[in-house]
């Protein structure tokens, strides 16, 4: 949420693609037996990258768009989540999704 806010007063076209990047990727590429649905099957270690993407975008994007109470705590679940992930980027990164 906090990409298209950062890149708008710049670029409201580079908001828009990067709403698309981040939202469409994921949706297209997916790593068989993690997904229901996979439209472009791909690796794990793709679908761990791309989620990886998705967090330095939310860390960055916060720090340069929002307050910093803001940015501390997209900074803080961005945290969580690696550490939540770690199961899941297992099982992709061995191949067993």
């Amino acid at each position: 949420m906090a990409t298209p806010w950062a890149l708008a007063p710049t670029s409201v076209v580079a908001a828009v693609v990067a709403v698309l990047l981040l939202i469409g990727l994921p949706t297209v590429f997916a790593t068989p037996g993690d997904k229901n649905q996979v439209l472009v099957p791909v690796p794990g270690a793709v679908t761990v990258g791309l989620v990886l993407l998705q967090l330095v975008a939310a860390v960055t994007a916060s720090w340069a768009a929002w307050p910093a109470w803001a940015a501390v705590m997209v900074t803080a679940l961005a945290t969580a989540c690696l550490w939540t992930e770690r199961p899941r980027w297992r099982r992709l990164l061995h191949g067993t999704a």
